[in-house]
């Protein structure tokens, strides 16, 4: 039976050296790097250990590699000081650290992906810090998320 063949044409070095650039941005960053250093710390031993958590992370994601256990969405929701609207934050420091580090195409494969994921840990935030019983703010999130309001939301349905 052969390997699954990845998601993004991705190596195991490209994936630290992108995520090493990225983190390196997010500490001097003045609004995200104060939420990471109160989470992480500024212990140079402990960003190495969260590096490599999520530099496990993503070969899971890309390369399908079974290296990677633990709960994107629970730790991001637990954390108080991440709010939803640093995800886009997020995601423009990381998409300029992918079309720095790699070629073009596969910088644009691994940012689709990152989107994807991006949206997803914000919408689950949201919904997370919701007052019980509510329903998700689905007028909201098309509008923040996709570009489209309610009724062009139905219409693809």
């Amino acid at each position: 039976m052969s390997a699954r063949q990845p998601r993004v044409p991705v190596t195991h070095a490209d994936i630290q050296k992108v995520v090493g650039n990225f983190y390196a941005r997010v500490r001097g960053h003045p609004l995200l790097g104060p939420i990471f250093f109160s989470t992480i710390s500024h212990d140079p031993d402990l960003w190495r250990e969260h590096e490599e958590k999520i530099a496990r992370f993503w070969a899971n994601a890309l390369l399908y590699e079974n290296q990677y256990s633990g709960n994107p969405m629970m730790v991001h929701a637990g954390i108080s000081a991440i709010k939803p609207q640093h995800f886009d934050i997020w995601l423009g420091l990381f998409e300029q650290t992918l079309f720095e580090v790699l070629e073009q195409r596969t910088a644009q494969l691994w940012s689709e992906l990152a989107h994807r994921i991006g949206r997803g840990l914000k919408l689950g935030i949201e919904q997370a810090r919701q007052r019980t019983g509510q329903p998700p703010n689905l007028r909201s999130f098309l509008r923040d998320n996709c570009n489209i309001g309610l009724r062009q939301f139905y219409l693809l349905c």
